[in-house]
């Protein structure tokens, strides 16, 4: 009998250490595709932060010029550069207006000037 229960013994260590090496292939598996998955999941994290940093990079560009537009539209701009603009307005009108005086007083033709001239 004690023959019996050592192949007994050994049968069923045996049947436990084939349980055993079978469980550790199917955890070595799961755990390669756990493996497989997270390194997936790191790639697509990866090009996930490339596309928000490009995003933010595209805001701060925006921001900036957004900035530069409130700035030039300003109304304390607007209201100097209309200023001007109505100064610039008034000079010409007054040019304008003595170009016509000066072309009026010669009546389109210059009067002769002497030869020579003396000093007084």
């Amino acid at each position: 009998m004690d023959g019996a229960i050592d192949i007994r013994l050994i049968v069923t260590l045996g049947g436990i250490l084939f349980s055993v090496a079978g469980a550790a292939a199917v955890g070595k598996m799961q755990i390669k595709v756990i493996q497989d998955t997270l390194n997936d999941i790191e790639a697509r994290l990866r090009k996930i932060d490339q596309r928000i940093d490009t995003l933010e990079n595209g805001e701060g560009v925006v921001k900036q010029r957004l900035d530069i537009l409130a700035q030039m539209n300003s109304p304390e701009n607007l209201r100097r550069d209309h200023m001007e603009l109505a100064q610039i307005k008034s000079d010409i009108a007054y040019l304008k207006a003595e170009s016509d005086r000066m072309h009026k007083l010669h009546n389109g033709v210059h009067p002769p000037v002497a030869n020579t001239r003396t000093a007084q």
